[in-house]
């Protein structure tokens, strides 16, 4: 788990990709959005 392996922060950081574990600006609102709609449907 480091910079050569595409699956981690640290190895998606060195070749510039973007995915699950290294969101983009948008994603991670997209996200914070998603949680809160699934807590607030959890509350019910």
């Amino acid at each position: 788990m480091g910079r050569g392996d595409k699956r981690s922060k640290k190895g998606k950081i060195k070749s510039g990709s973007y995915g699950k574990s290294r969101l983009t600006q948008r994603n991670i609102a997209k996200a914070k959005v998603k949680a809160k709609k699934k807590k607030r449907l959890k509350s019910f």
